[in-house]
């Protein structure tokens, strides 16, 4: 399918033609990067990183980032470019996204955009209205209401916004402030999708991986257990040791939080491998649900390194080229 066909920004090739996209998307542990590699030796391409945590330096045995020792000699882009301190929004992220996306373009390479972040994948693709900027002095106040009441955020965001608090899961309290903060500082509900501006000029397939779901669930609670067999234990103990507090947003993800949990002696290792076990398959069908809203995706059955799924994901492409042109 080709999307987003009118006036360009300053990308349009010599021929006329609007350059190409493509988003790999799906579930945690379905195999996007391997896909996404072998598209990207096969047509020519670049990575481009749509996953909020592989943006961070240091995390990365519990993001499963693709070593550089493992990326063919493919450029990647927009990995490991924050410390773990720095607060980085969807808005930020569809900026810098589309930055390099057109610096790919002009290079006439292929801009494969991967990862499950599909709020970061809407933003870049779709737009977000527009918001206030944040407000430190609000966001302190309602970490502080968290902290001295947990859940009292999620209540309040159910209060204002019923649609919107079913969509943020109750222990996600960086994105819980970012909610409130905005539904307080505009004094109304946010905008609808619908007021967003989407990005203009590129011609995009959205391919999403669908394995069956025992077979992935077998896989992801064998990567768990790898992560902590391998050292996202000791990663954790790396980066306090390097400065970092603990409080830092990329500790609040999955694998992490439990990793740190174990540090301060707060679970025992068996227990923060289960834990991690069950909410990466819990996250895992939240992406499922999140995906499968889009009609524009074109799913592929199986995970990205099955070699039936690499021919489809290949087929798919050269019929996207030729459909484009």
């Amino acid at each position: 399918m080709c999307a987003f066909t009118n006036e360009p920004l300053g990308t349009k090739s010599s021929t006329g033609v609007n350059p190409r996209l493509v988003a790999i998307a799906g579930p945690t542990g379905a195999g996007k990067s391997a896909l996404a590699l072998d598209l990207a030796e096969e047509f020519h391409g670049e990575i481009v990183n749509c996953d909020s945590l592989q943006l961070y330096r240091g995390f990365d045995i519990g993001t499963s980032k693709t070593p550089p020792g493992a990326r063919r000699g493919i450029p990647h882009h927009l990995f490991d470019i924050l410390p773990a301190s720095r607060e980085f929004s969807a808005g930020e992220y569809a900026k810098a996204a589309r930055a390099a996306i057109g610096e790919i373009a002009a290079r006439a390479s292929l801009p494969i955009v991967v990862g499950g972040s599909g709020f970061y994948l809407r933003a870049l693709l779709e737009g977000l209205p527009e918001t206030p900027e944040r407000d430190a002095e609000l966001r302190a106040k309602l970490a502080q209401r968290e902290q001295r009441r947990p859940g009292s955020l999620h209540r309040l965001l159910a209060r204002l916004e019923p649609a919107r608090a079913r969509r943020i899961h109750e222990r996600d309290i960086q994105k819980l402030i970012r909610a409130l903060e905005i539904r307080i500082l505009m004094r109304q509900p946010v905008l609808e999708r619908s007021l967003a501006t989407p990005w203009r000029g590129y011609s995009i397939l959205k391919l999403g991986l669908d394995p069956d779901r025992a077979p992935l669930y077998t896989r992801l609670d064998e990567r768990v257990r790898w992560m902590f067999t391998s050292g996202i234990v000791e990663e954790v103990r790396r980066l306090l040791a390097e400065g970092a507090t603990g409080g830092e947003k990329p500790f609040e993800s999955l694998g992490y939080k439990q990793a740190l949990a174990h540090v301060r002696g707060q679970t025992t290792l068996e227990e923060a491998i289960a834990s991690t076990q069950l909410e990466t398959r819990r996250y895992a069908k939240r992406q499922w649900t999140w995906f499968r809203r889009d009609p524009e995706v074109r799913w592929l059955k199986g995970f990205g390194g099955d070699a039936a799924v690499r021919q489809q994901a290949f087929g798919a492409l050269q019929s996207f080229y030729k459909t484009c042109l």
